[in-house]
């Protein structure tokens, strides 16, 4: 591409639900490209499912950290926080055996079998968020009513965190995750104040352990001798925190307004209501609004194709255009809520794959469930052009979700 057709992220449609018309023209024209970050820093752009799948599945490559030199920054200088700026302020393994490790130790706790015992809670949680909705009466904000609280009553459950502090799990999250909203002080200080909170719930925990996955961990490190170190454990609860409800959250809206934007397909699901599974992995690979992509910083060269990207590059895989993909999904550019398989890459592909998906999966179809059960004349109270994203945030999302019903 020549320079003054250099494109900047994130790329726009003036629907949140559409996805930008130039994934389609990159895709099939310049599927390794030039972009520039909201930082000023420059990226190559992945935009073909081979190529995001190949680099994502290597596990020489993860996410830049601010000691990888020369690495492309997301925010700019001085604004975003942790997840923006690649500082090293979670004390997780990120690469080799001390991360297989690390993901063998805390996976244990995301198994099939255990997300079977939660979902009965969570049922009965969105049950009742979904009824106070009602009684809070139309329109409503599906995103702050039920979006929100769900995940985050599940994690705090998880984690053994008292749900009632969900606003400042929010802000942290927030702070965290938002690459404009915030300065570099108020990031700090937002991570100072969580990493105080984890680390006085993590010493009450080990005083006096439960059946909650930190209680687990600490449990299996003393009894086995190694385990997390502090630190690790610090991060790994912090990370999870933010993950476990802030993705999900922002996840429900969109499939939500994805679903009532076509009225077809809300009443499909009304009609055959198994359908459910595959439509939650549906709506994950139709979500247009995914944030930036991921990024990972090349360490050695890597020919993708016929092109070299040399040591040194940053790049950025956008895996909503590669879900996209015409040679991968037939009919990829239209919500198929049967389809199966679905091997879409929106939780990530190989060992740094999301440890929380079958979690995320499982909420997602109880909310799903739950809706179309309690609320099936559920509709959008706006256009879906009247829908705003929230600016800036790294795993995309919209402000509100209103709803008739």
């Amino acid at each position: 591409m020549r320079e003054n057709d250099l494109l900047r992220l994130p790329l726009l449609s003036d629907n949140p639900l559409d996805p930008p018309a130039e994934w389609e023209q990159l895709r099939g024209r310049c599927p390794m490209s030039t972009v520039e970050l909201p930082s000023g820093d420059k990226a190559t752009y992945l935009t073909r499912y081979d190529h995001v799948k190949a680099l994502l599945s290597d596990p020489r490559f993860v996410r830049p950290t601010a000691e990888d030199v020369g690495a492309a920054r997301i925010a700019p200088e001085g604004a975003g926080g942790p997840a923006a700026d690649g500082s090293s302020t979670l004390a997780l393994p990120d690469r080799g055996e001390p991360h297989l490790k690390w993901r063998r130790q805390v996976g244990k706790y995301f198994t099939a079998r255990r997300m079977t015992a939660l979902r009965p809670g969570m049922v009965r949680m969105a049950e009742s968020l979904v009824d106070d909705m009602v009684r809070g009466g139309q329109p409503a904000d599906l995103k702050a009513c039920l979006g929100f609280p769900l995940p985050v009553y599940v994690i705090c459950d998880i984690l053994g965190v008292p749900a009632a502090d969900r606003d400042r799990f929010s802000h942290w999250s927030d702070a965290f995750l938002n690459v404009s909203r915030y300065s570099g002080g108020q990031t700090r200080a937002a991570y100072d104040e969580f990493a105080g909170y984890m680390g006085a719930h993590i010493a009450a925990t080990r005083a006096e352990p439960g059946e909650d996955l930190i209680s687990m961990v600490i449990r299996e490190s003393e009894e086995e001798g190694h385990g997390l170190t502090d630190d690790e454990l610090l991060g790994t609860a912090m990370g999870l925190l933010v993950a476990g409800h802030e993705t999900t959250a922002n996840m429900i809206g969109k499939m939500v307004a994805m679903l009532l934007a076509d009225r077809t397909r809300w009443e499909r699901l009304l009609a055959d209501p198994a359908l459910v599974r595959t439509a939650v992995d549906e709506a994950l690979r139709f979500d247009a609004n995914l944030g930036f992509g991921l990024r990972r910083y090349l360490t050695e060269d890597v020919e993708i194709d016929v092109e070299v990207l040399p040591s040194g590059t940053t790049v950025v895989c956008s895996m909503p255009s590669a879900n996209r993909d015409e040679s991968v999904f037939t009919d990829a550019d239209d919500m198929v809520l049967s389809r199966s398989p679905n091997p879409h890459l929106t939780f990530g592909v190989g060992p740094h794959s999301c440890l929380g998906q079958s979690l995320a999966r499982t909420e997602l179809q109880v909310t799903l469930d739950v809706l179309l059960r309690k609320l099936p004349t559920l509709q959008l109270a706006v256009s879906t052009h009247e829908l705003k994203r929230v600016e800036g945030l790294l795993v995309g999302g919209l402000r509100t979700v209103p709803v008739r019903w």
